[in-house]
């Protein structure tokens, strides 16, 4: 049973005690809250930096785990100009969604649904083994294909190799003279833009240049020429030629190691947080979890956190951070698929943090754990620790700078659907 509110239900929802010790809006008793003013705010930031070029803001596995739809709105809202997913079923979803605005998708199999695509107006990113189905499924639809040509300027995955980029292009014009498909855009994608400094990134912009320039010199009109990630969005404006496609920062989360998101003048969207399910009193040496692998030094207070590897926490994480009432615990032990325990000491008190807020990661405001704690923890990277996240955890999208009063703001949960 939800509760209804001003225009949106929030399912399971209860009053809280938060970080600080006060009541909170009323919330599921877990779920990842995404502020769409963190991600108008991400995206107006970028906007600075890269004009005259364009944003595209990237939207693929559901936003980064924020949710496609609501991010792709509040995106847009801020100034995007362009929105980049990485399946065309993905794409579909947005204009399902009543999303119109310029999309590309640019990964595909050979049963991927062009003529879905090319009705539906979508853009393609094109390695040159599609162009045959892409050209049918424009003979299908009665209508011209948009596609971006992409050069393998180096990383290795898709794309054109540069010996066999003229050969792409003889065969793409050649459609495009049959009316079948319009050549509106070459990009490529950077390997080491978040290491500024290395010579490979100049490497790799002779090749998009060359390539460029062999495109237009066939005859292509090109509306957009793309090779910029959130990385290079920031630490090389030579990169930003048309558009820069960015998703990290979008998100409000650093793509460096040395220079976090408030470096960079970024608000991280999520917050994962879940109510303290239940604390007990043990003795010294009591065993924590699967595998024994912690025991308490002395007696303690241990609290159960509800979520676990199912919800999308790292089960490799040694110690990744909890805050509870203004104090940033550890992971005792292994995570378990649907839980974790924290070693609140022996000064907690049982009743007391049974039922408040923990939360897991967020702004990092007040000290607070974010999602580069947990990605160092895991030993892995902020961008994982966000998408992982899972379906079991419902997001609530607010579109103030804080999720502590939701009333008279619209919201969504549940998987992120709105």
């Amino acid at each position: 049973m939800g509760v209804k509110g001003m225009g949106f239900v929030l399912p399971d929802v209860r009053e809280t005690k938060d970080t600080d010790g006060e009541r909170t809006a009323r919330l599921p008793e877990r779920c990842a809250v995404v502020d769409l003013e963190a991600i108008r705010h991400n995206v107006r930031v970028v906007r600075t930096i890269a004009e005259p070029a364009r944003v595209m803001a990237v939207v693929k596995a559901d936003a980064y785990g924020h949710g496609a739809v609501p991010v792709a709105r509040a995106a847009l809202e801020a100034g995007a100009a362009w929105l980049g997913v990485a399946h065309i079923g993905e794409a579909l979803a947005l204009r399902a969604a009543g999303i119109e605005a310029p999309t590309l998708a640019w990964l595909h199999t050979s049963d991927s649904d062009f003529s879905a695509a090319v009705g539906s107006g979508i853009d393609f990113g094109c390695s040159g083994w599609e162009l045959g189905r892409i050209a049918d499924a424009a003979r299908e639809q009665r209508r011209p294909a948009r596609v971006h040509l992409k050069i393998d300027t180096s990383l290795g995955r898709n794309g054109v190799p540069p010996d066999r980029w003229e050969a792409v292009l003889k065969e793409a014009t050649s459609y495009q003279e049959q009316g079948l498909l319009r050549i509106v855009g070459v990009f490529s994608h950077l390997a080491l833009a978040d290491e500024p400094y290395r010579t490979e990134t100049g490497v790799q912009l002779d090749v998009f240049r060359d390539a460029v320039a062999l495109a237009e010199d066939a005859g292509c009109d090109l509306e957009v020429r793309h090779i910029a990630n959130s990385a290079a969005a920031f630490s090389r404006p030579d990169t930003h030629f048309d558009l820069v496609r960015t998703g990290l920062s979008v998100y409000g989360l650093s793509p460096f190691t040395d220079q976090s998101s408030s470096d960079l003048g970024l608000r991280p969207a999520m917050t994962l947080r879940v109510l303290v399910s239940h604390c007990k009193r043990v003795p010294a040496g009591q065993g924590v979890s699967y595998g024994l692998t912690y025991r308490t030094s002395g007696e303690s207070v241990l609290g159960l956190i509800p979520l676990g590897y199912a919800d999308g926490v790292p089960p490799t994480s040694n110690g990744g951070p909890v805050r509870i009432a203004g104090t940033t615990y550890r992971v005792a032990g292994r995570v378990a698929m649907d839980q974790m325990v924290v070693d609140l000491g022996p000064d907690a008190s049982n009743a007391a943090l049974a039922g408040h807020e923990a939360v897991l990661f967020g702004t990092g405001d007040g000290r607070g754990p974010t999602a580069d704690d947990w990605a160092q923890a895991a030993g892995s990277i902020n961008y994982e620790i966000v998408t992982r996240i899972s379906p079991r955890v419902p997001r609530v999208h607010v579109g103030s700078t804080s999720h502590r009063s939701l009333t008279g703001v619209a919201a969504t949960a549940a998987g992120g659907q709105e």
